[in-house]
């Protein structure tokens, strides 16, 4: 009886250790996708929505955490500045 569960163990991979090597080459194609995943995010970033004015992208920007109070301020300074032609 045991060296048939032995032969069953091995011819599943287990004992032989091919379980851990599809596990870590599961591991690795997860770790590939995910940073393709991540360079695609960097490469394309989201794109302003169209008919925004400055101001409006400032304030969403804003009110989403991507950039610090003392940012929008300097930035909102900044637009409120007439510009000369």
């Amino acid at each position: 009886m045991k060296d048939e569960q032995l032969e069953v163990d091995v011819m599943m991979g287990w004992y032989g250790g091919a379980g851990w090597m599809m596990i870590g080459m599961a591991g690795f194609w997860l770790l590939v996708i995910g940073v393709l995943a991540w360079a695609i995010v960097r490469v394309f970033p989201r794109q302003p929505r169209v008919g925004e004015d400055p101001r409006q992208i400032l304030d969403r920007r804003f009110a989403s955490g991507e950039i610090d109070e003392a940012t929008y301020r300097a930035s909102v300074d900044v637009l409120n500045v007439p510009h000369r032609r």
